[in-house]
């Protein structure tokens, strides 16, 4: 497989996804503002997409892939055909059950996830009735997921990495032509959710039939395949679970501070989902089945050459990019969501957010890739305990936090929270001698260090000449943007070529021995 070649294709799909979520959230932003309405749809849509994420991306691709390739080595068709009918069958049996329970409870699990709404009926009953829309979602996302993996396992990521921008078009289209025909009209976007993951699960059809793994589904419960999944996802879940948990706490606090404050970390979020989606999730997901390839395979060396690799291209990628988000944190909310009822304020509120989620932004991106890295080791119980550990420490400075920096707060406590995770992921990859750090590791980090350092003295001189923000076009404030952008950028990798890091040579390197 060739890794630059599938890395490039995954994260130019996902740029074009998340410029797409951008305009998303922009019209909502636009048509919206930030309101009870967007509260009431922010916390509505987190709710599926908590299970989505505890039981479907997190979870189970984990557990799955690695298995299915370890099939796909030992095992014959018929038999890898089973095993992905049983596994399909057993979750629609799971997810149906999980959907008509959460459509009958969905009044418990709003006031559950954001307990200030029980001070509003309106806004309570308006959440609850975009929830019952939209919480069939889970179970169209889930099999999605699960065709995405078994392509995924085929090396083919094209097509997987498509599927976030067919719900982004579904979105912009009924929010543009359809909320007039909905009252309230933000129920326009809950049936959007709905429509959207229908096609993100059927259009991935064509191309399993394509590598005869189209199979209908069949529940066994002694298949072997599927019990060694079941068995894996145990801890999985914990471990994902953690994480979502921490963000239904999060969530239940943010309900309780001012109006608005849902939103405002939304935004936040969507600007901080970027990069971590383009580096983070794209890293990962490739880097995971060679990592399960490898292990499977008994070479421990590449795996740790590897690892190595990943880390270090990380870094070159994501140290620039949370400057950049830092520093131009005020102009890039503007630029983006800045328009109709979305007032000065809101900028302020979310420019804090976004400054301190950027501390993080590192360590969100290096985690997904140690956590990837353990999970085809088939090591679940590591990043589970440690998710746990973070998930109690978040929530103890969350209060203490938030008394400081209100709905910011929580940003901050993710970020270090994020940090701790990292730490304890590495010290034990340490300890299992599969990572080392040697003066070269220190002589890599300091030569960062100092590309950086100019890139900020350059960002600084650039801001300080840029005239207001809020004066010109949209076109105008886009291209003083990019222009800071492309000569921070510039000079950035300029500084790391006197330095002896060739970025192109260096990402290169690995793959030349494919």
């Amino acid at each position: 497989m060739n890794i630059l070649k599938c890395l490039v294709s995954v994260s130019v799909m996902t740029l074009i996804s998340r410029v797409l979520g951008f305009l998303r959230d922009l019209l909502i932003a636009h048509i919206f503002g930030a309101s009870i309405f967007t509260d009431a749809f922010f916390i509505a849509f987190k709710i599926p997409n908590l299970l989505r994420q505890i039981f479907a991306e997190g979870a189970f691709s984990k557990s799955f892939i690695p298995i299915l390739i370890n099939y796909k080595s030992r095992k014959d068709k018929e038999y890898i055909q089973e095993f992905i009918r049983s596994t399909s069958g057993l979750m629609i049996l799971i997810l149906t059950i999980i959907v008509i329970l959460g459509i009958i409870f969905s009044n418990y699990l709003i006031i559950v996830n954001a307990p200030g709404f029980s001070k509003s009926p309106d806004k309570l009953q308006l959440a609850c009735t975009l929830l019952k829309i939209m919480f069939p979602y889970i179970l169209f996302i889930s099999l999605s997921s699960l065709c995405s993996s078994i392509l995924n396992s085929c090396n083919d990521f094209f097509i997987p990495s498509f599927s976030p921008i067919i719900l982004n078009i579904t979105i912009i289209v009924f929010s543009f032509f359809f909320n007039n025909y909905f009252e309230p009209s933000i129920i326009s976007l809950a049936w959007s959710v709905i429509i959207g993951g229908f096609f993100q699960l059927f259009y991935q059809f064509p191309f399993l039939y394509k590598i005869n793994m189209l199979v209908f589904p069949n529940i066994n419960f002694k298949n072997i395949g599927l019990l060694k999944v079941l068995r894996k996802m145990g801890p999985s879940i914990l471990g994902s679970g953690a994480n979502q948990i921490s963000l239904i706490f999060n969530t239940i606090f943010i309900s309780l501070l001012n109006p608005g404050s849902i939103s405002w970390m939304y935004y936040a979020d969507r600007l901080i989902e970027f990069p971590i989606g383009i580096i983070g999730v794209s890293l990962s997901t490739i880097l995971f089945t060679s990592f399960s390839s490898t292990y499977s395979n008994n070479t421990k060396s590449e795996y740790k050459k590897l690892l190595n690799w990943a880390i270090r291209f990380s870094l070159i990628l994501s140290l620039p990019i949370s400057v950049i988000l830092f520093m131009c944190s005020k102009p890039l909310v503007i630029i983006l969501f800045q328009y109709g009822k979305f007032t000065n304020f809101d900028v302020l509120m979310t420019q804090k957010v976004l400054e301190l989620y950027s501390f993080g932004l590192v360590s969100f991106i290096l985690v997904k890739i140690l956590v990837s890295a353990f999970y085809a080791y088939q090591e679940v119980n590591i990043p589970m305990r440690i998710s746990i550990l973070t998930l109690f420490l978040t929530q103890l400075m969350n209060p203490f936090f938030i008394f400081y920096f209100q709905h910011s707060g929580l940003a901050l406590s993710c970020s270090i929270a994020s940090w701790i995770n990292f730490i304890l992921l590495y010290w034990k990859m340490y300890q299992k001698k599969i990572v080392n750090f040697k003066l070269n590791n220190f002589i890599f980090i300091f030569r960062l260090l100092i590309a950086i350092s100019v890139m900020i003295f350059c960002l600084i001189v650039m801001l300080y000449f840029i005239p207001s923000w809020k004066i010109g076009s949209f076109f105008d404030k886009i291209i003083r943007l990019f222009t800071i952008l492309l000569v921070s950028v510039i000079v950035y990798l300029i500084t790391l070529y006197f330095l002896g890091i060739r970025v192109l040579n260096y990402s290169s390197q690995l793959f030349q021995k494919k």
